[in-house]
């Protein structure tokens, strides 16, 4: 018999990231089914009742809950003794010693910079703690980087414009990915300097280009994360506009390329003059009707350098479609861009109404209170085994995506999960060779459950498309379909 125990600690704040670790370790003990440590979040407490554990109703944001499921031979208090000593690792892990403790303001911290050294500050804390960390660093005529999501629009307007008065860069709020002076921030990958800078209002998909370029053997100067909101209507491009002339006076830099989703029509036409005024050509990949996919872009940009066009490695070969399932395609997404993508290819082959549906799990209404799926993959990986045993379901479209900050072996969770499927699955797998992860180590682990792994996830997308039986729309997964 099973024993089901849940427990609110009001109060006891900790880090989404340290409880994710708190929840593994638990996890991991004799006797202990399933664990679950987190604040009370709305969004927690619905994967905690999905789960099966009463939450209190009087439960709210600033309480930790401890849900704790033990098998027969479990014992509850040797459980709860594994908490306490996980909680108080995780507070060993986030402490230093007096010489070395954190400062607790972002202005504590500037003052110690020395006059004349340019310094990137580091924003990564709850979205409406995040304004005031950002506004210090921009009166210290700093950069800034605001990794942090759930930033209200209209303090990331007032950010952006208190930064183009000072000449300092806001990247993001919500910026996931950028690489300065060589130094990967956020979810980056290991790539080499190079005579490209990109300009991206997407993380995954200054991710997808990074990937492509390094396999193509081309390095990168500068990737400067904007934000995905950056080339909206209400922001007006104000990041992209700096960016793009810091790359335009940077030595090496032949060419940029500037990635985002479907800009605001206005925006799109005034960066486009601005680029035109460049002495750097500025290349653009926006998403959307009419405009080339991510891997198209790259080839193009690829072939403005005078540098071959190598053909996108794929590993594996999906198991066939199983015929008595449906022809929808379900895509799972750790990357909000990469999602948009593959949804527009798939669309773009099978329709919009063939029952497709696509979910980005790094949305902010998926990371309140919980770390992002690239760290913590639960939500996505609960949802794969349902979709599985959906019938109506005749592909499974998934990303993994790797790089510094992200999950240390991804195909450690995830290829379990999807061995013994019958649904045919295809993977993008986005990262180099130098990634902490081993590429080569995930492609292979994924392979292995019979699923398909492609570097280009517009390539991806149009193999789930044919396996979803785009007979109308015969497609050849080479070098000349993928342009």
């Amino acid at each position: 018999m099973s024993t089901t125990h849940v427990e609110l600690r009001p109060g006891a704040y900790a880090d989404s990231v340290a409880l994710l670790q708190v929840s593994r370790a638990v996890q991991a003990l004799p006797g202990v089914a399933s664990a679950q440590v987190a604040m009370a979040t709305g969004l927690n407490v619905e994967v905690l009742s999905g789960m099966g554990f009463e939450v209190p109703a009087h439960a709210g944001p600033n309480d930790m809950v401890v849900a704790l499921r033990l098998d027969g031979d479990g014992d509850l208090d040797a459980a709860l003794a594994g908490v306490a000593a996980a909680l108080a690792d995780a507070g060993r892990r986030g402490s230093t010693s007096a010489e070395l403790a954190p400062h607790r303001t972002t202005a504590a911290a500037l003052r110690e910079v020395p006059p004349g050294e340019d310094a990137v500050v580091l924003v990564s804390v709850p979205g409406p703690s995040a304004v005031v960390e950002a506004v210090d660093a921009i009166e210290a005529g700093c950069d800034v980087m605001v990794f942090s999501d759930n930033v209200p629009l209209a303090d990331e307007v007032a950010l952006k414009r208190a930064a183009a008065e000072r000449g300092v860069l806001v990247m993001g709020p919500d910026c996931g990915t950028a690489v300065v002076g060589g130094v990967g921030l956020g979810f980056a990958n290991v790539v080499a300097p190079g005579p490209v800078g990109v300009v991206a209002a997407s993380g995954t998909g200054a991710q997808q280009v990074l990937a492509l370029l390094d396999h193509a053997g081309v390095g990168v100067t500068h990737a400067y994360g904007v934000g995905g909101r950056d080339l909206s209507a209400e922001v007006g491009a104000l990041a992209t506009r700096e960016a793009l002339r810091r790359l335009d006076a940077e030595p090496g830099v032949e060419r940029v390329l500037l990635v985002s989703k479907p800009p605001a029509e206005a925006v799109a036409a005034d960066v486009g003059a601005l680029a035109d005024s460049l002495a750097t050509p500025v290349a653009t990949a926006f998403l959307g009707a009419g405009h080339p996919d991510l891997t198209a872009a790259t080839e193009t940009l690829l072939g403005d350098l005078g540098v071959a066009v190598p053909d996108w490695p794929v590993a594996g070969t999906a198991r066939p479609p199983h015929p008595g399932r449906g022809r929808a395609v379900r895509g799972l997404f750790v990357g909000g861009t990469l999602c948009t993508e593959a949804r527009l290819v798939v669309e773009g082959l099978l329709g919009a109404d063939g029952g497709h549906l696509f979910t980005d799990f790094g949305d902010d209404e998926y990371t309140s209170g919980r770390a992002h799926p690239m760290i913590d993959p639960t939500l996505r990986t609960e949802e794969v085994v349902r979709a599985a045993a959906d019938p109506a379901i005749g592909v499974l479209l998934l990303d993994v995506v790797l790089g510094h900050g992200a999950e240390p072996d991804p195909a450690a969770s995830l290829a379990p999960v999807l061995a013994g499927l019958e649904v045919p699955v295809v993977v993008t797998v986005v990262g180099t060779a130098g990634d902490p992860q081993d590429h080569a180590h995930q492609v292979r682990a994924l392979t292995e459950t019979g699923a398909e792994v492609h570097l280009s996830n517009a390539g991806a997308a149009r193999r789930a498309a044919e396996l979803a039986g785009a007979a109308d729309h015969p497609t050849r997964l080479t070098q000349e379909s993928a342009r």
